[in-house]
């Protein structure tokens, strides 16, 4: 099922339930999912997730994830445990397993890495090198959430896409009510210009706001460099010292967080925490957040490739005064906190 034609996700109440001829397993005592990617795979995942959970409601869940994202995946409320995984790596024993289902990929290899377990019934898109007949054909144009929502239905699960939200951690946030800046991407064609990062921080610096800058560990120079060129006090500089708990109760207690297409982007959506979000090379339509106010997405409408070496020139093409701005009005979705 594809999403309205300008990217947003549908909304629930145009969630309908498509079955296959087999039955569904809710006898399933144990099930694997394998889903061993990143932070943002994981969150956009979350409805198709929960959907299993809730359609076998008595079986143990195991998640095959990277280990870091443990606390996360125990947050959707979906996980019963996880298995840590690796990218395609082979899994370790399982022992029995009734259903395993693929919210990894297309195939061929995530469906193998899976029928190595010996699965009662796996539950995966068609794939004919794998073999595998028995699902839907994948759409390359798909929401990466509408596309596992899809997934599952086909197998007699009921999703909602709109079923993307997390209870805010317990965790203190380590700078509370701030705007969180996050200038980091997974690869170069993703990465706006730290220059502008940092004017779009000097902006909300001198309109009263706290503004912190966070960045994973092989980050900490882009985070640095925004930091300096705001003239933002060094203690703003957040880079290397958030782990993903740390992370995700700073973003879920912030004004604001001002990204690219990144992990963070997504746990803005999963706390509902206003975002100005910057996509470059591609759409909104594929990663983007739901139609909700407080999210603003920037793009230039220019697609390309998601893993180049150098900025995409659609991610160029916007301006620090469109991020300023959006931000702005971001901001108007918030309500300040006491100091």
């Amino acid at each position: 099922m594809r999403g309205p034609r300008d990217g947003r996700l549908p909304v629930a109440g145009a969630v309908v339930a498509v079955t296959t001829s087999a039955p569904l397993p809710t006898t399933a005592r144990r099930v694997v999912v394998l889903r061993a990617l990143g932070l943002g795979d994981l969150l956009t995942a979350v409805p198709a997730l929960r959907a299993v959970r809730r359609g076998m409601p008595g079986a143990r869940l195991t998640l095959a994830a990277p280990k870091a994202l443990t606390a996360l995946a125990r947050a959707t409320g979906a996980v019963d445990a996880v298995l840590p995984a690796d990218g395609l790596a082979p899994l370790p024993p399982a022992g029995p397993v009734d259903v395993a289902v693929n919210l990894h990929g297309r195939g061929p290899r995530s469906h193998r890495v899976l029928a190595a377990l010996s699965p009662g019934r796996l539950m995966a898109f068609a794939c004919t090198a794998a073999p595998h007949a028995d699902g839907p054909d994948w759409d390359p144009d798909e929401h990466e959430v509408a596309r596992w929502c899809r997934l599952v239905r086909a197998y007699g699960f009921h999703a909602d896409p709109g079923d993307l939200d997390l209870a805010a951690p317990r965790a203190a946030s380590p700078a509370p009510g701030a705007v969180v800046v996050h200038p980091g991407a997974a690869f170069p064609a993703r990465r706006w210009p730290a220059e502008r990062f940092a004017a779009v921080a000097a902006a909300l610096r001198d309109g009263g706001e706290r503004v912190v800058v966070t960045g994973g560990p092989g980050e900490a120079a882009i985070a640095r460099r925004v930091v300096e060129l705001a003239g933002l006090d060094p203690g703003a500089d957040l880079s290397g010292r958030t782990p993903l708990p740390r992370l995700a109760a700073l973003v879920a207690g912030a004004r604001l967080v001002v990204c690219g297409d990144t992990g963070p982007a997504h746990l803005a959506t999963a706390f509902r925490t206003p975002s100005v979000l910057l996509f470059g090379p591609t759409p909104p339509g594929r990663w983007g957040p739901p139609d909700r106010a407080e999210h603003l997405v920037l793009w230039a409408g220019r697609r390309g490739d998601p893993h180049g070496r150098e900025p995409h020139p659609g991610l160029l093409e916007i301006t620090a005064g469109q991020a300023v701005e959006a931000a702005g009005r971001a901001l108007a979705h918030t309500v300040r906190g006491p100091g």
